[in-house]
């Protein structure tokens, strides 16, 4: 299966995958109203032993199988090791 990934420019670290390139139309109205603008980034073959650097590939697929799109959100700054204060005052 291929995939075909654009990001939001309204919305940080907001991804859209899509099952055909510039398929917008699998997106709900509301949906790419709020995303705004989408810009290409990437064509990814979602093959068997494939990783993603934020998604589970399997997920992803069984989206673009059964609604033609997966929406990534940006990472909660709740697990993000980087948000943490790891007690330095730099």
């Amino acid at each position: 299966m291929h995939a075909y990934v654009y990001k939001s420019r309204r919305k940080a670290d907001t991804y859209v995958y899509l099952a055909e390139r510039d398929g917008f139309e699998r997106l709900p109205e509301p949906l790419r109203t709020q995303l705004g603008p989408l810009q290409f980034v990437l064509d990814v073959a979602l093959v068997p032993g494939r990783t993603l650097a934020r998604e589970n590939p399997e997920a992803v697929a069984g989206n673009l199988a059964s609604r033609g799109f997966h929406l990534q959100f940006p990472p909660s700054a709740a697990i993000d090791p980087m948000s943490e204060d790891w007690g330095t005052d730099a």
